[in-house]
């Protein structure tokens, strides 16, 4: 896969042929920030990637913007990977923050909660690989390491070209 590194003096939302360097955790809460903005309730992200790669910092990032941009003290978030989720409140909605990492099967999914009040909430899914019904209305955020494990990469699928326009 080619690499297009885009620097965040000129960020936008990565489309298909995009990748993003978010090497440095700056780069990963400057994302963050930028991609919250476009986030509301009822919205669903998936977030794919190996163990370490970013995804639980982006979703710290992420919520912590949301929550200091409502006035409210920013919360820890971590792994709901023993827990199965976490909730957040961020003043305007509620996120849901899932880790699916522990479970073995799809039909776990089922005994969960997961996509239940999808209308009333943010939901943001760590290894949605797990679920055997995949939905159609989500963004889908990759991760991937670089060949050397120190640099990290990150594209994001399911955005329109509109909504690239508005936070780029």
């Amino acid at each position: 896969m080619l690499k297009q590194k885009v620097h965040l003096s000129q960020m936008h939302i990565a489309t298909n042929s995009e990748t993003i360097d978010i090497s440095l955790e700056v780069k990963t809460a400057e994302l963050a920030k930028n991609f919250s903005k476009i986030l509301k309730k009822g919205d669903t992200v998936f977030f794919y990637g190996e163990i370490g790669v970013g995804k639980t910092t982006f979703i710290r990032h992420l919520v912590n913007h949301l929550q200091a941009n409502n006035d409210l003290n920013p919360t820890e978030v971590t792994s709901p990977t023993f827990n199965l989720v976490n909730e957040y409140d961020v003043g305007i909605f509620i996120i849901q923050h899932y880790d699916l990492y522990r479970l073995t099967s799809s039909d776990e999914t089922k005994n969960i909660g997961l996509l239940e009040n999808q209308k009333e909430i943010l939901t943001l899914v760590e290894w949605p690989e797990k679920i055997y019904n995949k939905i159609d209305n989500k963004i889908d955020l990759f991760f991937e390491y670089g060949e050397d494990m120190n640099k990290r990469f990150l594209t994001i699928k399911g955005i329109s070209n509109k909504t690239l326009d508005e936070i780029s």
